[in-house]
């Protein structure tokens, strides 16, 4: 396993838009790092939001007992039961959230990927996450449309770190390409989990790297590729805020988890001059 190569990431000052090459590196391994995206005045705003949230327990939030991932707590009565995993519908929480995925930097680079009309689901990620000490879940390795339901897997989540994520706090963890393979050449457990033992997996598993970020980094992947994290080790709560984007055209299929909240029409993204 390695960190993520210097090829998937952009450096500051990243502007509004991803360079011909970037778009190329997203498309061939599924994901891609841009450091210092966000302004260090709104990743502080929106570390201070959630640090008074997960405090008051201002609902709605998952606790790491809802899951029954490995390591979380076995009940909400259990020691640890009360450990809060994520904030839920994070950009109803404040206008912080808002000003992120308004932002021109994000929308630009989503308009590469996904084109010019953008929507935000509310019903999938829009949370902030929050990997704390002790009681923290390992997440197994997975692709996040296992429970998404659209016209095509073609959506793109945004990443954005408060904190430091490293190894030893349980950064996200993916596996290059993965977004092109072919399952029925894999195993995936009843959850749609891809399974670690199973030799058919090793290969890719075995090519995994570390997503490592700095406050404000923003890691972009695909909603197929496959990605897992470990617990947190750390002394210190990690805070990442994750919003979802799909295209206008893709919609979410009727009567399904995808399609039981609103979305948001985002403001169009910004003209490239080239």
């Amino acid at each position: 396993m390695t960190t993520a190569p210097v090829s998937s990431i952009c450096t500051f000052p990243p502007g509004n838009f991803f360079s011909k090459e970037e778009v190329a590196q997203f498309q061939r391994d599924g994901y891609i790092i841009v450091r210092n995206l966000a302004d260090a005045g709104l990743v502080q705003h929106m570390r201070k939001v959630a640090r008074k949230h997960l405090e008051e327990v201002i609902l709605p939030v998952e606790f790491e007992a809802d899951v029954k991932y490995p390591g979380s707590p076995l009940t909400r009565d259990s020691a640890g039961g009360q450990t809060i995993r994520r904030l839920k519908q994070a950009h109803a929480r404040d206008i912080c959230f808002t000003e992120w995925v308004s932002s021109p930097q994000l929308l630009g680079r989503l308009s590469q990927l996904l084109g010019p009309e953008l929507v935000m689901p509310l019903a999938h990620h829009n949370c902030v996450m929050t990997k704390q000490p002790q009681f923290s879940s390992r997440t197994g390795w997975h692709q996040d449309i296992r429970y998404w339901s659209y016209e095509r897997p073609e959506l793109v989540n945004a990443w954005l770190a408060l904190d430091r994520e490293e190894r030893n706090n349980g950064c996200l963890r993916l596996i290059p390409g993965s977004h092109r393979l072919n399952p029925a050449d894999h195993a995936f457990d009843s959850a749609q989990f891809f399974l670690d033992e199973d030799p058919r997996n090793q290969p890719l598993i075995d090519s995994h790297i570390e997503a490592e970020l700095q406050p404000g980094d923003v890691l972009f992947f695909h909603v197929l590729a496959l990605h897992a994290a470990s617990e947190n080790l750390s002394n210190e709560t990690k805070h990442s805020v994750v919003f979802t984007f799909r295209p206008a055209d893709n919609k979410p299929l009727p009567n399904t988890r995808s399609s039981a909240h609103p979305e948001i029409l985002l403001p169009a993204p910004p003209v490239r001059e080239d």
